[in-house]
């Protein structure tokens, strides 16, 4: 069998597999919107996630006051303190415990269409 083939053959079968495995993607999707967390989930949240998520937000504290001086003179102090200090605090004192990404943006999406 020559290259062109194979390739032709492998191409092929890459295609058919994207295309067939698409929809179950898209069920997991909409059960991981749809679900509350699991308890596991809920747990290891509160255990590893927190922690890690509020010594980031020290973290990202320390470096926001050393590099201020600089992001002064260029002029995205805001930007920096989003990126480096409201981000990480954000997400590490407002996020549903447990929730995915998705479902928090979920559950505050809902929030503001019920007030």
């Amino acid at each position: 069998m020559s290259l062109f083939p194979r390739r032709a053959f492998a191409t092929l079968t890459l295609l058919v597999a994207s295309v067939t495995a698409t929809p179950s993607f898209a069920e997991a999707m909409d059960d991981q919107i749809n679900q509350r967390p699991s308890t596991g989930a809920m747990v290891l949240d509160a255990i590893v996630a927190r922690p890690m998520l509020f010594a980031m937000t020290l973290g990202g504290t320390a470096i926001f006051v050393a590099t201020l001086p600089f992001s002064a003179l260029g002029g995205n102090v805001e930007e920096s303190a989003k990126a480096l200090v409201v981000g990480p605090a954000k997400t590490t004192f407002t996020r549903c415990m447990g929730c995915t990404e998705v479902q928090d943006a979920l559950k505050h999406r809902e929030i503001a269409n019920n007030q």
